[in-house]
């Protein structure tokens, strides 16, 4: 395994989007993982759709494709930074940086769109997927 996939990856993908299928296709879907917290982004944005069930049904497909890793090991990561984040300034969503830091304990290139955010972190590998036009 070598991917964590950020929720907007996810969504990008489950859309139909930006040719994520192809680089799923090139890397392998065994490849990729998913946070715990990116599947509880999901499932919250799948609940408050106008279709509730066809989408709590596409994300079940999808997820059973790939490890969902638990954010455990990560917690010591996350509060390392966030406490120097916090005293640099340069606050991140906790969802993303428990993301971020579940890719750091792991050893994963997170891949993301949202790199501003995830750059902050420390000792972070990042790759954007999306290429907008």
């Amino acid at each position: 395994m070598n991917y964590l996939l950020d929720s907007n990856i996810c969504i990008h993908f489950l859309r139909g989007k930006f040719n994520i299928h192809e680089r799923f296709y090139e890397v392998g879907i065994d490849n990729c993982a998913i946070s715990e917290i990116t599947l509880a982004e999901l499932t919250f944005g799948a609940e408050k759709s106008t279709n509730v069930y066809k989408n709590l049904k596409l994300i079940d497909t999808f997820t059973n494709q790939l490890t969902i890793l638990p954010i455990f090991d990560a917690i010591p990561i996350y509060a390392r930074e966030k406490v120097r984040l916090q005293n640099m300034g340069k606050m991140i969503s906790d969802f993303d940086l428990l993301i971020g830091s579940t890719g750091i304990a792991n050893d994963l290139i997170v891949v993301t769109e949202n790199t501003l955010e995830f750059e902050r972190i420390l000792n972070i590998k990042i790759e954007n997927w999306v290429k907008r036009l």
